[in-house]
């Protein structure tokens, strides 16, 4: 994480991920919002708030079987 985030700042990311993603698996995503990503996938992205989070939201892809094609931090 940046130092920003360790000092109780949020950072934004975005996750691309392969495919069109269901309404009842976005809403174990609260935290993210969801857009139509490129190539027919989706995209969801939102604050992370520290580590913790950020692998947290990993789990629940991997949970979900969402495959995670990209992760990126956003600019501010």
């Amino acid at each position: 994480m940046t130092e920003r985030a360790e000092q109780g700042s949020t950072v934004r990311y975005e996750f691309l991920v392969h495919g069109v993603v269901s309404e009842t698996v976005l809403s174990a995503f609260p935290e993210l919002t969801a857009a139509k990503g490129p190539a027919g996938g989706t995209a969801l992205f939102g604050a992370v708030y520290d580590d913790a989070h950020l692998h947290g939201l990993l789990a629940r892809f991997q949970m979900f079987g969402l495959t995670l094609l990209e992760m990126r931090r956003l600019p501010d």
